[in-house]
């Protein structure tokens, strides 16, 4: 079995200095410590969780993984950042603290959540390309809850996606729109939020009797809006054949707005627009956008109390927790005959 004076001899640090790194304690360089955990984690360490917890009980800390490599928002994406604020009430409020886990090339997810000792683990963005890290937490014994993305064995609270794309198309129909053309985001089985809005769009043209035009998708590389105006482009180029356009977010739906104006395009005139997220920038771009408004609260309560029972092992969430979003009607969608 590898101690921490093995590891001392390893890296030639004293014994106090390896068991202050392994246990996320002291005034240690985040180089150090990383250092240290890799070599640790190289010659087999197994980090002792359990016998941490047996000797306090609990850490009253709870690990957030906030990622942002799609949409370049970080704390103010108008769904995230409202998540982990009134995460954070709800649990500060039950005596927890947050700690935010990160993971670098010398240390995972996992051993991170393990130097912390957290009690649980709330996933509320995370970078889908480490998704094997994110896994590898379903596995390790840690609650953990996600907000956004599917992962097995974790329970994912999030906004009913598919009834939103749903009731938003059928929202166009509504004002008289049967061409309608949709901009997706990033499209993913685990990232589901654009494949299940597009998929609520499509079944309900497909229930109005309205066949889709391929040629009226797009799917862009980001959620933001520069990948709005260069998605949107390259479908406005294959084809005009549309009165309205639904875009999977907000962000998305004001790159189609910028690249309006930049070719002379007037909305609600030239087509129609819906977005979805409720942006603060929604109710103050011109025109004033339609969308879909995300209960972040609800989701932020229901991710916390589930979390809590988890913990504490009062009982366990289903798979997932779906949470309805609200039509937001502005200036932006134009009635046609």
């Amino acid at each position: 079995m590898i101690t921490i004076y093995d590891i001392a001899r390893e890296t030639g640090y004293s014994a106090p200095t390896i068991s202050k790194a392994l246990n996320g304690t002291g005034k240690l360089s985040n180089a150090t410590r990383e250092k240290i955990v890799k070599i640790a984690e190289d010659m087999g360490y197994k980090f002792n969780m359990a016998a941490k917890t047996l000797a306090t009980k609990k850490s009253n800390l709870i690990g957030v993984i906030f990622e942002d490599n799609k949409m370049l928002s970080g704390f103010q994406h108008p769904l995230f950042g409202g998540v982990l604020n009134r995460f954070r009430e709800a649990v500060e409020a039950a005596g927890y603290d947050l700690v935010f886990l990160s993971r670098t090339a010398s240390i995972s997810y996992l051993n991170h959540a393990r130097l912390r000792s957290v009690d649980g683990i709330v996933i509320i963005n995370p970078n889908m390309e480490d998704s094997k890290n994110i896994e590898d937490l379903s596995t390790s014994g840690i609650p953990c809850i996600s907000t956004n993305d599917y992962f097995p064995n974790i329970c994912t609270v999030i906004t009913d996606n598919y009834k939103g794309g749903y009731e938003g198309t059928e929202y166009l129909i509504s004002q008289g729109h049967t061409k309608i053309a949709f901009l997706a985001g990033p499209i993913s089985t685990s990232s589901a939020a654009s494949l299940e809005r597009y998929t609520g769009y499509k079944d309900c043209l497909k229930a109005h009797g309205i066949k889709e035009d391929k040629n009226a998708f797009e799917e862009s590389d980001m959620w933001n809006s520069q990948s709005g105006y260069k998605a949107f482009s390259k479908l406005y180029e294959r084809t005009q054949d549309f009165t309205a356009v639904f875009a999977a977010d907000d962000m998305l739906a004001l790159g189609i707005i910028q690249y309006a104006e930049d070719h002379q395009l007037c909305i609600p005139d030239s087509f129609s627009l819906m977005g979805f997220d409720d942006d603060k920038i929604s109710s103050y771009c011109r025109p004033k956008l339609t969308t879909f408004q995300q209960n972040k609260n609800t989701i932020a309560e229901l991710t916390a109390e589930y979390l809590l029972y988890l913990i504490s092992g009062i009982s366990e969430p289903p798979p997932s927790i779906k949470v309805p979003a609200k039509l937001i009607v502005r200036e932006s969608v134009k009635r046609i005959n």
